[in-house]
């Protein structure tokens, strides 16, 4: 998700809309260069997570039940839709400099209408298909209630509705767009209630896993851009959107402190910091351009380099640390205990596991 929402943000910055210090051609560089790696990290974490299904399926079965877990399954449906949108035609492709055109690798054309809307299709319907499962069993299933269950990573499936409804609206199904955008904003503002509230019913969470906090930024941010594909404008909703994302950004950004045991030791939950960032960008690159305000690009230029110098850095570090991101996953297999019910796989996944599977 991060790697593909960073092709899906330079792209965005490499119109011409935006004038920035450095050449357009970096924006494309970029963008390119992150569709790439992201559709070869989605392809073969995919294979992988199918062969460990066959192989593992007692692994999964834990992993479908785990309150955590469950909401990472959203992770690549959302990463395949944000790599959809970066081949589909956009509002800013006007603006993209006619010195690029001339340049193989940074003219890949758009797909056909009908190819994307089935890709869109077959994206979105399994995004549906956990939501029906979750949300259903938020309304109906005692030991499966919202206030029971709800965590930071709980926001991943609400933006696989934003995601889908911004593709779609972008696809000239507008009526679609509006049905996902519904479902997933009225459930944003139960989960954001919820989880504000923290009520003494809800389980907290591993230190390790704070920085999924970020995830609170991500989902208004989604909701902006989804919105104005969705309206055909910037307008006050998305506005309102815009400014929630940067005060939930503030908020955590002034409390250091409460990342500190999470920082101590890599793991993949570190992802979570990029993907949230990088959607603030985006929105605050949508609103710069509509507002064409000096603070409002300052605070744009800021922030995508800010995710950008995040993302390289944990590139690196996941290199450096790849053993680290499979160790859970390795206890895990090797474990001969069965899955017991609902609150079994949670409390000994968060009590004894350190890494959490499926990065952002």
């Amino acid at each position: 998700m991060a790697l593909a929402s960073q092709a899906v943000l330079w792209r965005t910055l490499s119109s011409g809309s935006f004038s920035d210090p450095w050449p357009p051609i970096f924006n494309s560089i970029i963008e390119k260069s992150f569709w790439l790696l992201a559709a070869l990290v989605l392809s073969s974490s995919s294979l992988t997570y199918l062969f460990k299904s066959i192989f593992y399926f007692h692994i999964v079965k834990a992993e479908f039940l785990d309150r955590w877990r469950v909401n990472y399954l959203f992770a690549p449906w959302i990463a395949a839709i944000l790599l959809l949108q970066c081949v589909l035609p956009s509002k800013y492709d006007r603006w993209r400099g006619s010195s690029l055109e001339d340049i193989k690798f940074f003219n890949w054309g758009h797909l056909d209408s009908l190819v994307s809307r089935a890709l869109c299709c077959a994206f979105t319907l399994p995004i549906l298909l956990l939501e029906l499962k979750l949300y259903g069993q938020w309304f109906t299933k005692g030991k499966r209630f919202l206030s029971t269950v709800a965590n930071p990573s709980t926001h991943l499936s609400l933006i696989g509705n934003f995601v889908a409804a911004q593709t779609a609206a972008r696809l000239a199904w507008l009526e679609l767009g509006l049905f996902l955008f519904a479902i997933g904003i009225i459930h944003y503002v139960v989960v954001f209630v919820t989880l504000y509230q923290r009520l003494p019913c809800n389980a907290s969470f591993p230190a390790q896993l704070r920085p999924a906090s970020f995830l609170s930024i991500a989902a208004p941010s989604m909701a902006c851009v989804a919105w104005e594909s969705v309206s055909g404008q910037f307008d006050s909703g998305c506005k309102m959107l815009h400014f929630l994302s940067l005060f939930l950004f503030t908020l955590l950004v002034v409390r250091p402190t409460l990342f500190v045991k999470a920082m101590k030791r890599f793991n993949s939950a570190w992802w979570a910091y990029v993907f949230p960032v990088t959607m603030l960008a985006l929105s605050s690159a949508e609103y710069a351009g509509e507002v064409h305000s000096g603070l409002a690009h300052t605070i744009r230029r800021v922030i995508s380099m800010i995710s950008l110098a995040m993302t390289m850095g944990l590139i690196l570090l996941t290199i450096v640390h790849r053993k680290a991101m499979f160790l859970n996953d390795y206890t895990l297999s090797i474990s001969k205990t069965r899955v017991s019910p609902v609150a079994s796989p949670s409390r000994t996944m968060e009590e004894h596991d350190s890494y959490p599977t499926l990065p952002l």
